[in-house]
């Protein structure tokens, strides 16, 4: 498809980019504050300037910073998931594209249009303005967060509030601020506990509140927290007490890292399971893929959110990877770096899917850890970047299994039939995007090249996009579900990996673990800098397409 056809079929009206673009250039930003609240539109406008850029160059192939192609293919990707959302499951949570309509399960209780809350930030810094619109309506106007249902404090917090807070931060509008504090303000019953942990289960229009029953031992509710759950909370909180002035959300999260540095960890280790009555640890499991991956994740994120002012974070987040890197890190015959899982002092040789976000986590908290440990981090951010890599070449699909092995005789692979699906996940590409900003290795866009034709080839049906059962398998099966994580993260992520460095820059906003773009807070900003350039103007401009 040719960028003009794309363009078209985007409403992307070069005429009027080229006027946004004086109209920024004119206008008098602050520059004595890196302000989050004006690099958003900064960000859309060089979005726009590229697409600009790629038009004014007919028919050439670009590699300056990004190749445009590339990018007009990913939109194209993003307008058909949304699209195919929209026609079949529009409201629901999420679109089962064989059947043709929505998917709703109890992961967030009675809340609706998961995937239209997931999508709001992508569809804006995309400049699919129609779309966006179209969410922000719904928004609005049908997102009822006084609801009851079994909903999961930490998908509701990383996909609703994270979500919304994303959305009001790059766009300004306000419904997206008062739905964001609403929501945060639901989730505090969950911290009703004896020592602060809270449950996993909270019932937004009451103050009941549980832990998932299987992840407790014997079924009793009551018994266990997930060490992803309690810790993946932190930077929304701190966003939700910036926003409100109520320090309440940070004691919250503040209660609960007071809490893990009183315990003791086996070999420098963070078990999974957490008893949020007793407060002790429930089992002796670690992992960096599923039940904790989160956690250290936020861990460096919250130092880097603070504007690297958070030095507990800081010192947790190293204090946990040097036990990681001690215990758990390992080598395979063939030479492949991967995170196992500890179990009571036994090593599993496996690797989630989950756990590839590791490859990116490490990689941008090189930077800051101790005195010659910078080179040692980058390069097991990349060893594990290009295992997980390997997991995905070593397939027919080119995409990778949900859990790949390194015991008897496996390597990257898996043997077990269970283990062989693709979710849509957007780990791998993640630490992709990290690994390109960080080194600007062009292997990284080949890779993420590689998983975007995978992903148009296999997963891409005439109703949307889906999992796939089997990824060795060359007769493809369809799980039925397009993930709102898909819209969220992987497309996402692919985007910002063909996009420039300054697009959402690292240095200015971190993304919470649904990748959604929270800003760093900047301790040298003045309030002045907010109020003399409201974050809407872009999104009014915008409005001129």
């Amino acid at each position: 498809m040719s960028t003009r056809v794309v363009a078209r079929e985007f409403n992307v009206n070069f005429s009027t980019i080229s006027r946004l673009q004086r109209r920024f250039r004119t206008s008098n930003w602050p520059n004595n504050c890196r302000s989050h609240v004006t690099t958003p539109a900064q960000d859309v406008v060089k979005v726009l300037v590229q697409l600009s850029s790629a038009h004014d160059k007919w028919g050439q192939k670009q590699k300056l910073e990004l190749d445009s192609s590339d990018i007009l293919v990913l939109f194209q990707m993003m307008k058909f998931a949304w699209d195919s959302y929209k026609r079949y499951a529009w409201g629901e949570n999420e679109l089962r594209p064989l059947s043709k309509n929505g998917n709703d399960d109890r992961t967030f209780g009675g809340l609706k249009g998961a995937s239209i809350i997931d999508s709001l930030d992508t569809l804006y810094i995309m400049g699919l303005d129609d779309e966006y619109q179209e969410a922000k309506e719904w928004v609005e106007n049908n997102l009822k967060l006084n609801v009851g249902g079994e909903a999961s404090l930490f998908e509701v917090n990383i996909r609703y509030v994270g979500g919304l807070l994303s959305a009001y931060y790059l766009t300004g509008e306000e419904v997206f601020k008062r739905k964001a504090v609403e929501l945060g303000r639901k989730l505090l019953p969950a911290f009703n506990t004896p020592t602060g942990i809270p449950h996993g289960v909270v019932n937004l229009a009451g103050e009941v509140r549980s832990s998932w029953p299987w992840r407790a031992p014997g079924g009793d509710l009551r018994r266990s927290s997930v060490l992803a759950e309690v810790g993946t909370l932190h930077l929304e909180f701190v966003h939700l007490s910036e926003l409100t002035k109520d320090s309440i959300y940070i004691e919250k999260v503040m209660n609960i890292r007071k809490h893990l540095n009183q315990l003791d960890k086996p070999h420098g280790l963070y078990p999974n399971a957490l008893n949020p009555v007793s407060g002790n640890w429930e089992q002796h499991f670690v992992s960096i893929g599923a039940l904790g991956d989160s956690f250290y994740e936020y861990l460096i994120k919250s130092y880097l959110m603070s504007d690297r002012t958070d030095e507990e974070a800081k010192k947790m987040y190293y204090d946990a990877l040097e036990a990681i890197d001690k215990n758990l890190v390992q080598r395979s015959p063939g030479g492949l770096t991967y995170v196992a899982e500890w179990r009571g002092g036994v090593l599993d040789h496996r690797m989630d899917h989950l756990a590839c976000f590791s490859g990116g986590m490490i990689g941008i908290g090189a930077e800051h850890g101790g005195p010659g440990s910078r080179q040692h981090q980058l390069d097991l951010a990349a060893n594990i970047t290009h295992t997980c890599h390997e997991a995905y070449r070593r397939t027919p699909t080119m995409l990778g299994p949900e859990v790949f092995r390194f015991d008897d005789g496996a390597e990257a692979t898996a043997p077990r039939v269970n283990e062989r699906h693709y979710l849509l996940r957007p780990e791998v590409v993640e630490s992709y995007m990290y690994m390109w900003r960080l080194t600007h290795d062009p292997k990284y866009r080949d890779w993420g090249w590689e998983v975007l034709e995978a992903l148009e080839q296999h997963c891409r049906i005439a109703t949307g996009f889906s999992g796939v059962i089997d990824v060795y398998s060359h007769m493809i099966q369809h799980d039925n579900l397009q993930q709102s994580f898909f819209l969220a993260e992987t497309l996402k992520y692919l985007y910002l990996l063909f996009s420039e460095d300054d697009l959402l820059s690292l240095e200015d906003w971190v993304f919470n673990t649904e990748a959604h773009p929270l800003p760093v807070i900047h301790r040298n900003c003045t309030q002045e800098a907010e109020d003399t350039h409201p974050v809407g103007l872009l999104a009014r401009l915008i409005g001129l397409l």
